[in-house]
């Protein structure tokens, strides 16, 4: 077998609107093409005897052992390596269960789709099936070392993937309550929410957070003296930059006991307490100065250590933390009793799991020492053994919740230290004897504040009740009424995208709201363009939804990202369908029209139920996308009669229709008309028919948006095809003795929609046009015949990039269909794009039209305008000459293009 490609997709997308993270092989069975799992010798067994867990698939049959049952009457390869990744990832702690295999147009490749939660082992999975499967087959069998590496490695990813506890129960808390979130490129900063509604958080930190505070909290010693200040409770203490200061510390602050620390530490590391003699002072003092320079002394306080959480000025949880420690049976020695309660699974290495592993180091032997052990040492059954001075979960510790038990005042002393210190999140140290009495009563103190408090304590304590302080942060920052989304408004469709999705933006930019917008030729903000290029993927609509100016989102969803990566967003307010046409057909497994249907359809699924889906009441093939849409449906159409419409609306539905010259929509009894098409430019006078489509869907979308009809009138007065507004768009240039139209039509719909409009010039009509090389022969022969029926004289070119095909491969089908279609027109061949748009602006006859259905739309449009530049400097100096002046122009003679490769005066 042989993995031909692999993909990642992380939106909804062709295979599934709901799960967006899948990974889709492309797999060449090979030899096993024919060859279902009952005819392989050994197969069932092997794979049986080393996945027997695969016993819980259902598959299609519906129930547990569905796909043995499967594997056993025979089923194809590519159906058993889909559910072998599945397991395998499940195996990993990873539970994944949706998945789906299709033999494609071509006999013996299969797309293999599998359900991931981290792509990098998604992808290990889909790879590490086939090398399984393929070992079962050739030599009945894979090791179980081999496996047991696999899952290794799979757990290895899984591990660096995780967002860390506390982040993940905010991300929860947010997915909890529909509030998208996306991961930023830099320091693990989590973005909740789209555009100018976004906040975000990093770890515990929020985009609340001041610096001031966290600097505060940062400086143990300040943060005491501020307490201090209040009057909250807090050790005495100092702080010493030298060994030879200790003592006479020491002696400020009242003698032993004391806790030496670093100034800037933590998770609890140098940190010694209860230091009672000068000898283990010096080793406090050592272990602490490895970690900071500047070394805190503070008077030791008996007690419990306490994390008291405080979130946008409440506290929301508090729990007791316990050091690492184990308990004696009377018959394990304490380096066993480590080790049985490592074994606990919900112990792992750093915060990846509820507790954290005990390791053994120095501070580990000098309480052994202090309390009379050895690692040897046999503890009486029931015999406590403290193996940390400190409390951290992240050294070993356990956690206990005390939420119900701290008493009223010590919650208000730990809110007031929170709001002094200017935190909205804060993690209070609290040292006491009982936390059900006032500290104040009882000696306890309040030891330290920090920024970016760990969850873990709270949200999965080793006892009593889990507290979901994640529910606070999300209520802090959104509040009620407060939207973490903006308006998201998808266009697709065969032709037309690009038009539509700039029309849209302009007509949401006439509410005075920043727009934020992807095309074909870029990604805009605004009126400034952010990247030029083909920008209809999901990762430019993310660059969008993470800009936090942007108010509305106009995004532009072409064929290829869809299948690449599926949509840049979980879910739109108004998914805009134009048309399904033949284009593309071939490429990526879409093989018929109804296939394409099915992908551009993922936009109209993907809108959310109040939302809209605006479809194209003259195309059957986006009719038929109303049984899968979840979303109300709103139809716009260039029959004011057009049955579907009228049905719609007598049932209460919304539609756009172009009626008695008018662009109008059509509510309930209402008829409410927007504008003549004559008097919207992009219509070209209103001989455009497939421009008024455009803008009826544009209007529509807008409507559904709320924007009112004021403003879409505006904005259909204000734009126009012109090169700066849509380039490559119906974009009509005038020449003087001639004119030009440049358009980006690279299809059959595309061409016969500009041949509509070009039909109707009064003068000759000359093509220049060509196709991309991955479309069917079929396609371009198709693409020759409309020409022929179009245009007097056609001037056939070819793209760049001739994708695989040879050179003068795709001129010469398009000659074919043109000579099938009229073997007496006119026609040249000159495959280089600039060569042939040079000459044929050279030798246009006057009151013609040349058409330039250009590969490069800006380099067409650069031609175009240099040309124009060339005319104009000869227009210039005829005027100087016929007034007499001398013209300080060079003389039209001296003026040349470049026209195939020859300088031509």
């Amino acid at each position: 077998m042989k993995i031909l490609k692999m993909q990642t997709l992380r939106g909804p997308n062709y295979w599934s609107i709901r799960r967006h993270k899948l990974i889709v092989m492309r797999l060449d069975l090979e030899s096993l093409a024919e060859q279902p799992s009952n005819q392989i010798p050994g197969f069932y067994e092997g794979l049986v005897g080393l996945l027997p867990s695969l016993q819980a698939h259902f598959c299609s049959l519906g129930q547990a052992g569905g796909f043995l049952t499967r594997l056993r009457e025979g089923t194809m390869m590519g159906h058993i390596i889909e559910h072998v990744a599945l397991e395998l990832q499940d195996l990993a702690g990873m539970p994944v269960g949706f998945g789906r295999t299709r033999q494609t147009a071509t006999p013996g490749i299969y797309q293999v789709v599998m359900e991931y939660l981290d792509e990098q082992a998604g992808r290990y999975a889909a790879r590490a099936a086939v090398r399984l499967c393929q070992s079962i087959v050739d030599i009945g069998s894979y090791s179980r070392s081999e496996l047991a590496q696999d899952l290794a490695d799979l757990q290895e990813l899984w591990a660096k993937a995780s967002l860390g506890p506390s982040t993940e129960a905010i991300v929860k808390e947010a997915e909890a309550r529909g509030i998208p979130w996306l991961e930023l490129s830099s320091r693990a900063i989590i973005q909740l929410g789209y555009g100018a509604n976004q906040r975000r958080i990093q770890a515990t930190l929020s985009d609340r957070t001041g610096v001031l505070a966290v600097e505060l909290a940062g400086d143990k010693e300040g943060t005491k003296q501020m307490l201090a200040d209040a009057g909250i409770p807090v050790p005495k203490g100092t702080i010493v930059s030298y060994l030879d200061d200790l003592e006479h510390a020491i002696a400020d602050i009242g003698g032993y006991p004391v806790v030496i620390k670093p100034l800037n530490g933590n998770h609890g590391r140098g940190i010694t307490i209860g230091v009672e003699d000068w000898e283990v002072a010096e080793q406090a003092y050592d272990s602490a100065s490895a970690v900071s320079k500047d070394v805190i002394v503070e008077h030791y306080h008996p007690g419990s250590d306490h994390r008291v959480l405080v979130v946008n000025g409440k506290v929301v949880a508090v729990a007791e933390r316990v050091p690492a420690h184990v308990v004696g049976d009377g018959r394990s020695t304490i380096e066993e009793l480590i080790e049985i309660t490592n074994q606990d699974p919900q112990r792992g290495e750093g915060h990846a799991n509820v507790l954290t592993k005990i390791d053994i180091n120095h501070t580990t032997w000098q309480l052994l020492d202090q309390q009379g052990h050895t690692l040897d040492s046999v503890l009486s059954a029931g015999e406590v053994c403290y193996l940390r001075g400190t409390a951290n979960l992240s050294t070993g510790g356990i956690a206990v919740d005390r939420t119900d038990d701290i008493h009223p005042e010590n919650v208000w002393i730990a809110q007031r230290a929170a709001q002094v210190i200017g935190l909205d999140i804060a993690g209070i140290d609290v040292v006491t004897p009982d936390i059900t009495q006032p500290m104040t009563e009882v000696g306890g103190v309040i030891v330290e504040i920090n920024a970016a408090p760990g969850f873990r304590m709270h949200t999965s304590p080793s006892r009593g009740i889990a507290r979901n302080v994640a529910e606070p942060v999300i209520d802090m920052l959104f509040p009620p009424g407060r939207p973490c989304r903006i308006p998201i408004i998808a266009v697709t469709g065969t032709n037309g995208k690009t038009t539509t999705t700039r029309l849209i933006a302009h007509i949401c930019r006439q509410t005075q709201r920043t727009v934020g917008y992807t095309t074909t030729d870029g990604i805009y903000v605004g009126d400034y363009l952010v990247e030029k290029g083909d920008t209809t993927g999901p990762q430019s609509a993310r660059l969008i939804l993470k800009d936090p100016t942007v108010e509305i989102a106009v995004l532009e969803a072409a064929r290829g990202g869809i299948l690449r990566s599926g949509l840049g967003f979980d879910y739109c307010d108004v998914g805009v369908i134009l048309n399904v046409q033949a284009d593309h057909l071939g490429i990526g497994d879409i093989d018929t029209l109804e296939q394409l249907a099915d992908l551009k359809a993922v936009v109209a699924e993907s809108a959310r139920p109040d939302g809209y889906v605006i479809l194209n009441a003259d195309d059957p093939m986006v009719v038929s996308m109303t049984e899968q849409v979840k979303a109300q449906v709103a139809y716009f159409s260039m029959e004011a009669d057009n049955p579907i419409v009228q049905d719609h609306i007598e049932r209460g539905g919304l539609a756009a229709v172009y009626e008695n010259g008018y662009l109008s929509i059509l509510k309930g009894d209402w008829t409410l008309r927007i504008e003549q098409a004559i008097n919207v430019p992009i219509t070209l006078g209103g001989r455009a028919n497939f421009m008024i489509a455009n803008a009826l869907a544009a209007s529509l979308a807008a409507f559904c948006q709320g924007i009112a009809i004021e403003h879409i009138r505006v904005a259909l007065a204000s734009f126009r095809t012109s090169v700066s507004q849509t380039p490559g768009r119906m974009n009509l240039i005038n020449l003087g003795k001639f004119s030009v139209l440049l358009d980006y039509a690279h299809n059959p719909a595309g061409y016969a929609a500009v041949g509509e409009f070009v039909k109707k010039w009064p003068g000759q009509r000359i093509g220049v046009l060509g196709a991309p090389g991955d479309r069917r022969n079929e396609d371009l022969i198709s693409l020759g015949a409309i020409a022929a029926g179009i245009f007097n004289q056609v001037i056939v070119k070819e793209d760049d990039d001739r994708r695989g095909r040879d050179r003068s491969e795709v001129a010469n089908l398009i000659v074919t269909g043109l000579q099938q279609a009229q073997p007496d027109r006119p026609y040249e061949v000159i495959l280089d794009e600039t060569t042939a748009i040079n000459q044929t602006l050279q030798t246009a006859p006057a009151g013609s039209l040349i058409v330039i259905l250009p590969d490069s739309v800006s380099r067409a449009i650069s031609l175009v305008e240099e040309f124009q530049a060339v005319l104009e400097s000869q227009a210039a100096v005829v005027e100087f000459e016929r007034n007499g002046v001398a013209s300080p122009i060079v003389h039209p003679s001296t003026l040349t293009v470049e026209v195939s490769g020859i300088n031509a005066s």
